[in-house]
């Protein structure tokens, strides 16, 4: 590889947003653009063929956008997809900061002690106590969390950036993002949902609906998300559906009836490992084939538990055999159906 400047940080380019609603004109002269709250992702970019993708995947149809601002002219689709596919990238993917902005730009940026800008106390915690938060839209900062994340089926190298306004969002978000970032140390690629989920809250006797952007491991288990960083492979087909849809889609070997008329659990696992190597099933045995196959090496195990002089009496010392397994062989099948875990002790 090259060399580098240390100095530099590195990042991934930005093809586009990820966003849960819109603005309108205000109805009145000069006043301010009225939200639009969505149910589903909208998705924005300055390139065109990324927004078709995303219509052809999630629905929507694809249409010229101006952003607010003096911000070049845009594309957008309003998909109908409530959750998305995606991966968190290496590194610290999450930004949060509670902002203030007004058409000439960032007015506060605060950590929630020291405003950035002018290097004062939280102005918002200082005029308002510590339920700021609550104060009307636009005389207070609004609590901004930027998630950075890549979409797997999309085109190009790059990371999406989803963004939301909601203080009871930033707290979930970051939960998440730094329970993962404790097992993987920022390293690897991490498979999520991003889900728009409805809330409500009544405070004051009022009832207010709002849309939560909910963050989710998605198709591994926490001992797999906190246990370090994954490989490639299973970050991007957690579930293994990728290798089932192979299978189904082109059939070559029965695997199941060579599994069906092998002679021993060995061979089942010999089986499995080859079905692997073909890309069959899941490394992990997630998969349903790959299930199959455990399920008939455990009922092959059980056909030849009966005692043989061969396989199971003592030597002339009174001692029994004992069978000796490759760790490369062990390693590769399933910790589930590996040789020891089942009746073969």
């Amino acid at each position: 590889m090259g060399g580098r400047i240390i100095t530099m940080q590195r990042q991934a380019r930005e093809l586009g947003r990820l966003r849960t609603g819109w603005s309108v004109p205000s109805d009145k002269p000069n006043g301010r653009p009225r939200p639009v709250k969505s149910k589903t992702w909208v998705v924005t970019s300055h390139a065109e063929h990324y927004v078709e993708a995303a219509a052809a995947a999630w629905g929507g149809t694809v249409e010229r956008w101006q952003p607010q601002g003096a911000g070049a002219p845009q594309f957008r689709v309003i998909t109908e997809a409530e959750q998305l596919d995606a991966l968190l990238p290496p590194g610290d993917p999450l930004s949060q900061h509670n902002e203030m902005w007004n058409k000439g730009g960032c007015m506060r940026r605060c950590d929630g002690e020291t405003e950035q800008l002018s290097r004062q106390s939280c102005i918002c915690l200082r005029q308002f106590g510590e339920e700021w938060h609550q104060q009307p839209k636009g005389s207070v900062c609004s609590a901004t969390t930027r998630l950075n994340v890549m979409l797997p089926d999309m085109p190009d190298l790059g990371v999406w950036r989803a963004e939301t306004h909601s203080f009871y969002a930033a707290n979930e978000m970051a939960g998440t993002v730094d329970m993962v970032l404790s097992g993987t140390n920022g390293q690897g690629l991490v498979p999520v949902t991003l889900r728009i989920e409805p809330r409500s809250r009544v405070a004051g006797g009022k009832t207010k609906h709002f849309p939560v952007v909910v963050v989710e491991v998605r198709g591994i288990t926490p001992r797999q998300a906190l246990s370090g960083p994954l490989s490639t492979a299973l970050a991007l087909d957690p579930t293994g559906s990728r290798a089932v849809a192979a299978i189904e889609a082109a059939p070559g070997r029965d695997w199941i009836a060579e599994a069906k008329g092998s002679l021993t659990s060995d061979d089942v696992r010999d089986l499995w490992m080859e079905a692997q190597t073909a890309g069959a099933v899941h490394p992990k045995g997630t998969d349903p084939l790959s299930k199959q196959l455990m399920a008939i090496a455990a009922e092959k195990d059980t056909e030849n538990s009966g005692t043989t002089d061969d396989e199971q009496g003592p030597d002339e010392d009174g001692a029994y055999p004992v069978e000796v397994v490759e760790d490369s062989e062990a390693a590769a099948w399933p910790a589930v159906a590996a040789p020891g875990s089942g009746a073969r002790a």
